[in-house]
This record gives structure tokens, sequence and C-alpha cells, in this order.
């Protein structure tokens, strides 16, 4: 009778949970369902938790929490070159060390002591834990608990007087598999978008994703291009050891990117010491305002960073900002199995020439009379260089820049050198 009570509850989740694999995008989701399905058939469930490794570059792993009384919730796990104490003295840790399927306590004796966790859990109510790891890899042991394979670890924590029965444990250990392939599919999806997000970019990796990688697609759309650049690297390379040329780039970097997304803006690719961006938020007007606002959100926080970095006794760069607006192909260039996400056209070529201008006009930023006709009158002091000639543009081309008093939107410093 007990087996086939085990059976029936067991039947009356997987597929609802394979369903949701294939179906639903939201772990969070999936997993607050499947708690309270647990407690629906009698399991006396007060807390679960899931940790889940993540492909991103700046966490390296995600959990989410549930209890009875509030649901779901997640955190996202820095990565870190040392382990925090809490991670080396959890239960999850040891499943991994020592590659265990199952761990059991009944929070009392000696696991109260030797996992602080499990102490806490039986402060706070909690009767006996139980934990499991599921591994998605065919990895052989040893395993490296600081840098585990792709896979889950769960845990699951009655608050019953009893603890869970054996026909719980049995029912938790028999729906698992289940859970793991759905967080598996949807964790793939997951994988995926962050991914292609960060080595393509938000508004491309999107478009990758939708569908559009056939060789040769491309929508030619109005949009405002940037091209930034660090000034003096070639120099700086020479000079500083490799991993403080690395460091010093990803600051200045980390800063053109934030001013770049807070605006609206997409990183289209970068290139050594510079980055190609873009803003097309639907009017040229809209781009035009939002790669100014950027542009001066970047200077003055590049200014700032600068200040810090001298005081701290670190070498310091200058920056320029080239913008121009015009239509743009917009997609996928390149080979039969080799493909690049860019933009083309007479106005990429154009922001190039404008580039090449910076230090014959004297200024970090500089903009066409495209961008600045588009741009509301009043917010920006923009202030004309005059008309050029630009190399390989048949008209002559007026340029600008945003005045600034306060020192904000400097001139080219003169401590650095092309």
């Amino acid at each position: 009778m007990a087996m086939e009570g085990l059976e029936s509850r067991a039947a009356a989740v997987i597929p609802w949970l394979i369903g949701k694999g294939l179906r639903c995008n939201s772990r969070q989701d999936l997993l607050n369902s499947f708690c309270e399905k647990l407690v629906e058939l009698g399991v006396p469930l007060w807390r679960f938790h899931l940790a889940q490794r993540a492909y991103h570059p700046k966490f390296g792993g995600i959990g989410y929490n549930w209890t009875r009384m509030d649901g779901i919730s997640h955190e996202h796990y820095e990565r870190r070159e040392t382990p925090l104490e809490a991670w080396l003295q959890s239960p999850f840790y040891v499943l991994l060390e020592q590659n265990m399927e199952v761990f059991q306590s009944d929070l009392t004796g000696d696991d109260l002591t030797r996992f602080p966790l499990l102490r806490d859990l039986k402060d706070q109510g909690g009767t006996e834990y139980l934990a499991m790891a599921l591994r998605f890899t065919e990895d052989e042991p040893p395993f490296d608990p600081n840098n585990p394979s792709e896979g889950v670890l769960c845990s699951w924590t009655s608050d019953g007087a009893e603890g869970f029965s054996g026909e719980d444990k049995a029912l938790i250990q028999a729906l698992y598999p289940a859970l793991g392939l759905a967080l598996k599919s949807m964790s793939n999806r997951q994988m995926a978008t962050d991914l292609l997000q960060t080595y393509l970019g938000r508004d491309p990796g999107q478009r990758v994703l939708s569908g559009e990688f056939q060789r040769g697609s491309s929508t030619e759309i109005d949009a405002v291009i940037g091209l930034f650049d660090l000034k003096g690297f070639t120099s700086l390379a020479g000079e500083l050891p490799g991993p403080e040329l690395i460091e010093m780039l990803n600051d200045y970097f980390g800063i053109a990117v934030a001013a770049t997304h807070g605006h609206g803006g997409n990183i289209l690719k970068f290139l050594g010491d510079g980055m190609l961006v873009m803003f097309n938020l639907g009017s040229i007007e809209k781009d035009a305002q939002a790669a100014l606002d950027a542009a001066a959100e970047l200077c003055r926080n590049i200014s700032l960073r600068n200040e810090q970095r001298l005081a701290l006794g670190l070498p310091i760069t200058d920056w320029t900002l080239a913008l121009h607006a015009g239509k743009i192909l917009y997609g996928n260039i390149g080979a039969e199995n080799r493909l690049d996400f860019t933009v083309i056209g007479p106005a990429v070529n154009q922001t190039a020439r404008i580039a090449d201008m910076h230090r014959s006009v004297g200024q970090n930023m500089i903009f066409s009379s495209v961008v600045q006709r588009a741009v509301t009158a009043g917010k920006h002091d923009m202030v004309s260089l005059g008309r050029y000639m630009l190399r390989g543009v048949a008209d002559p081309l007026e340029l600008f820049t945003v005045y600034r008093p306060n020192g904000a939107m400097p001139n080219l410093s003169p401590y650095v050198e092309d």
C-alpha cells in the first residue's frame, strides 16, 4: 500500500514538472509551485533551498530559497577567489567533497556543531534536513567543491514533529530527476541568454536568440553611432605589466558601458582599447539626446575616477568619443561558420572619420551636425568647431562639442600621447 501511495503521489507531479520544463522560462515560478505541490501532497516541508551554477561574468551561481511562510526568493553569488567560510562549513560542500548522493540530519548531536546552518535551522523550528546533489555532466571524481560542475544542489527541511516520513523522502528522491530535468531545460535557455548578451550585447543577443542568425540577414535602421576610445594605450601597453593594463582597461570600460546602458544604448563590440556603441530608441531625437546624456555622464565619471586613480598611484589615461547619426544596416555579416552581428554603412564610416578629428580640434567629444540638429536646444551647450572635409566624405560636415564651464567636459589632456 505504501508503494501505491508513493507512485500515485509521484504520478501527480512528474508530468507537471516535465510540462513546466518544456514551457516555463522562470525557475523561480517553477520552484515556488513545486514546493507548494509537495505541501499539498502532505509533505511537512518548511524550507527548500536550491543552488545552481551560473554562466555569468560577475556571478558564479544563483540560489533560490523557499519557506512556507514567505514563499520564494533568490540571490546571486558573486565569484570569489577565496571561498566563504559559510560555504566550507555547509552540507552542500560535504556532498560535493565526498561525492555523496544524499546528506541527512535529524538536527541533533554533532551535526549542530559541525554545520552552523543546521544549528540555525534547529533554532528556527526545523526537525529534519535532507540534501541531494544532481549532476548534469558525466564528470568523474574527485570533484572540486569550490568549482562545481553543471548541476543543482537542493535541500529540504521539515518542521514536522517526526521530520520527514520514509515515504516523504522516497517521494522527494523520486521527483528529483524530473525536477533536475526541468531546471536544466530552463537553465540552458538562461545560459544562452546570459552568454549572448555578455559577448554580443543586449540587443544583438536578443535578436540572435530569437532566430536572427541567418547569414546576410539585416535591417536598415536610423540610429546614432558612437566610437569611444581610450588614448595613450599604445605607449601604456609597452610600459605596464599585462594584469595592470587589463585592470585599467576594465576600469574605464566599466564606466563607459554603464553610461551607455544607463541611457538605453547598446555595446556592439569592443575594438581593442575602444568600443562601438549604438543608440536606437525609436527616433533620431531620442537617440541623439540619449547619446549626449550618456556622454556627459561618462565624462563626469571618468574625471572622478581619474582623480581616484591618481590618489592611489595608479596610471590614468584620457578618452575620446565621436558621434554621428544616419541609416545603417544592422545584422549578420561573415562566413557560413563564423558570423558577427554588427553595423555597416556610410554613417558608420563617417563616424570613424569624425573620430580621426579629435587631435585636430582638441576636444574629447565631437559630434556631427546631424546629431546637433536632432537634440533639443538648451540641455547641452553645443558649440560649433567648424566645417571640415573628411577623408572619403564628399560634402563638408560641421562638427560640434559641448561646452562645460565647470570643466566636466575638458579638452584633451596634455599628459597622454597618441
